[in-house]
């Protein structure tokens, strides 16, 4: 079966927009800088993000982004994380969601990798 899954990838610093659906904050760490009262989120799911080592390990080179990527993908298996990747997946199926990350270039972001497992096949 095919998903059809609006998921969209935005920076938390990034004004919401009226069709950003469900604004959830995907880092493991409150964005510096960011006031919580404009932030216009809708969650706040710390435990889907990188572990800290591997965060550390990655440090956004993007020669690192294919290891990073399947790095990532496997820490998703673990059971705290496929929870919150099951939450985040049954809000997709209902109404548009917009991941949101601190990180500058969401080219190579753990939110664009987190999107796209969010979107595959259910």
């Amino acid at each position: 079966m095919v998903a059809s899954f609006d998921v969209r990838v935005a920076r938390a610093y990034d004004p919401p927009e009226p069709t950003d659906g469900a604004r959830v904050l995907v880092d493991r760490l409150w964005p510096r800088g960011l006031a919580k009262a404009t932030a216009a989120l809708d969650d706040w799911c710390k435990q889907i993000a990188p572990s800290h080592e591997l965060r550390h390990w990655y440090a956004h080179d993007p020669d690192l982004f294919v290891q990073f990527t399947a790095m990532y993908r496997t820490e998703l298996e673990d059971a705290e994380r496929a929870a919150a990747l099951a939450e985040l997946r049954e809000i997709a199926r209902h109404r548009t969601i917009t991941l949101l990350t601190a990180t500058k270039d969401l080219e190579i972001s753990h939110a664009t990798v987190l999107a796209g497992v969010i979107s595959e096949l259910d």
